[in-house]
């Protein structure tokens, strides 16, 4: 196991380090597989007794930790090694159904509602309607293991998908929907990272203050804007990446 510097030393060459070493010593053992995914970390009163350090220092390592994503801790329980974050690519349209299913866990998608709406000044930029157009707009949210990974807010253009409402969204996603009958030959991608509203953190079940990752996409079939969609991801639980290749194909990693 490694050792952290003798408190007596540490304090004396480098007292503002202390809380780093801790954290230190918590990834290494995670690193070297002393400690895995959902595996109790030692508390802060464990961490204070086997090294010699303020409770406050400890907590401040443990603070840092979950604030990273590296440790989940639970009021009452403990403290325990997070999860491996689940992936979604940039550089297609990801079914994320199926990315959930190749990670062998359960997908569920709940329909917060779907309605007939006139476009506001930002949907109907977005969109290239006029003000006050006609748009569908649905928001629902996905589940990976019961627990809710993203949120879907989404308007449709109704000239290019007219048939949007009909369906059944229990049975098809609603960007597997238009990938399938609204062929695009246009994608655009932006990531913001940004804290959530009340509504959207009790939706997602995350802390109002912890940040979250919104994908905002555009998709145009022959030059006209199909969907707008905002993709909102708990950033405690969800990462966006992908690799590419310099002659311009992609591999998700």
């Amino acid at each position: 196991m490694s050792a952290l510097v003798p408190p007596s030393a540490a304090v004396r060459d480098a007292p503002l380090a202390l809380y780093q070493q801790v954290k230190d010593h918590v990834l290494r053992k995670i690193a070297d597989g002393s400690l895995v995914a959902g595996e109790r970390v030692p508390s802060e009163q464990e961490l204070v007794h086997e090294f010699g350090v303020a409770r406050m220092t400890a907590n401040r390592a443990l603070r840092e930790l979950a604030e990273q994503g590296v440790i989940v801790r639970v009021a009452g329980v403990g403290s325990f090694v997070a999860e491996e974050k689940p992936q979604s690519t940039l550089l297609r349209i990801a079914n994320i159904a199926e990315e959930i299913a190749q990670r062998g866990h359960d997908h569920r998608f709940e329909l917060l509602g779907m309605r007939r709406t006139s476009a506001s000044p930002e949907v109907a930029a977005a969109l290239d309607l006029p003000v006050g157009s006609s748009v569908f707009h649905l928001q629902g949210v996905h589940f990976e293991n019961g627990v809710p990974v993203q949120l879907e807010d989404r308007h449709v253009n109704p000239r290019v998908a007219p048939d949007f409402m009909e369906q059944d969204f229990s049975r098809i996603q609603p960007s597997d929907y238009l990938v399938r009958n609204v062929p695009f030959d246009q994608i655009e991608h932006v990531v913001d990272a940004m804290l959530p509203t009340p509504e959207q953190a009790r939706w997602l079940q995350m802390p109002p203050d912890q940040p979250c990752l919104v994908l905002t996409r555009r998709t145009w079939h022959r030059g006209t804007p199909v969907t707008w969609v905002h993709c909102v991801h708990p950033g405690m639980r969800y990462r966006l990446g992908s690799r590419f290749r310099t002659d311009g194909t992609s591999r998700d990693s």
